[in-house]
């Protein structure tokens, strides 16, 4: 899938390119979905005197938690359908992307219920986004996860596509390292991940390379917050999320999702979790490739993969997310049974298996699950 155009915008200059968005736009009137944090951002100060600076009408919408719930949606769709808008933006992570998609993707579903819709009716309004963190790159994908009834639910449209994006690097100055850490390790999931993808194409696997030089670059420098590492980090993130938007994710999210709900691990770190066990075992059973491109094709890809993270090997590739895991202190290890990996396996979203260049049964799923659990 080609990526469609989207608008940037930068925050320079008072978010001048902001103002002048939303005249062009004829804006007077928005629905801004956000976090918690909004308010301590330049960002949230900048909507928060709209009204009074320009007349521009700013409705809030953060009811929801991270891992967004169906019932989250509907209750900002029901806030929404009480007035008419002439805009959707979403400020945050990926949570508050993902749950403007939805309130525009649903916004116009009859009857609107207590059940998964699964039919879409979007909203003819623009959607604009500012991410706030440097990992899903959501802001250029054309999916949307939610959770309904304790189970994770992959929307997918055109449609969820936001119109344009403003980049605003300062943004990351103020998050937690925990976030930081986790948020990077995905937009690294996203990256390896399409490019090892039966998905991919030359587009996909130029974004994915891009996006791991820029990170295995500046990853030291945005640990340390300087300044100038936030904006090629972030821009990078997005490269993930735009190479994902073409070739979709494989079983290390497929994986992952589980894994995140059952202990409380924040989504990219499970991510990094399961892609550390699986890049090691496609390595070493490349003879069940099922990439019609073939072994070959596959061998070339992680060569291109340790290459771009700067290794030699793709032997050498494959401790790298180890590596990362234990130098960000984030090694995990959980109390496991035959009864746990057998749930966490046959949990696993099987069409993101399919996207996989290596078959993967339920069986290896167990022994992989059970390397995670073990440390």
């Amino acid at each position: 899938m080609k990526m469609f155009e989207q608008k940037i915008l930068n925050a320079d200059d008072n978010f001048r390119e902001v103002d002048n968005h939303l005249r062009e736009r004829g804006v007077t009137k928005i629905f801004l979905v956000h976090g918690e944090s909004m308010s301590k951002l330049k960002v949230g100060k900048y909507f928060a005197a709209l009204q009074n600076r320009c007349g521009i009408e700013v409705t809030s919408f953060k009811d929801f938690s991270p891992n967004p719930k169906y019932e989250s949606v509907l209750r900002g769709i029901k806030k929404f359908r009480a007035a008419r808008y002439d805009m959707i933006i979403a400020v945050g992570g990926g949570s508050a992307i993902d749950v403007a998609k939805c309130i525009k993707l649903y916004a116009h579903a009859e009857p609107l219920t207590e059940k998964f819709i699964p039919e879409k009716s979007p909203a003819e309004i623009p959607l604009l986004v500012v991410p706030t963190t440097a990992g899903s790159g959501s802001e250029s994908t054309r999916y949307a996860v939610i959770y309904f009834n304790g189970e994770k639910q992959s929307v997918t449209s055109s449609s969820c596509l936001p119109d344009a994006i403003l980049f605003d690097p300062s943004t990351l100055s103020t998050l937690p390292p925990y976030t930081k850490k986790s948020a990077l390790l995905d937009a690294i999931s996203h990256a390896v991940e399409s490019f090892w993808s039966v998905n991919s194409t030359e587009e996909s696997i130029d974004f994915s390379r891009r996006a791991l030089e820029i990170i295995f670059a500046n990853a030291d420098d945005y640990f340390l917050n300087t300044p100038k590492s936030f904006k090629p980090i972030m821009f990078a993130a997005n490269l993930a999320g735009r190479a994902i938007n073409i070739t979709q994710t494989t079983a290390g999210h497929a994986m992952c999702y589980k894994l995140s709900t059952e202990y409380g691990i924040a989504h990219g770190h499970a991510a990094a979790l399961c892609n550390a066990v699986l890049f090691p075992y496609m390595l070493e059973h490349l003879e069940d490739c099922v990439d019609s491109r073939g072994q070959t094709h596959l061998k070339k890809i992680f060569f291109a993969i340790a290459s771009a993270m700067n290794c030699r090997t793709a032997e050498q590739a494959t401790l790298i997310l180890p590596a990362l895991l234990k130098k960000w202190n984030l090694n995990f290890s959980a109390e496991t049974s035959d009864k746990k990996l057998r749930e966490l396996s046959s949990a696993v979203h099987l069409p993101r298996l399919k996207n996989n260049p290596v078959a993967l049964s339920e069986k290896i799923l167990y022994g992989l699950y059970e390397k995670i659990l073990k440390g």
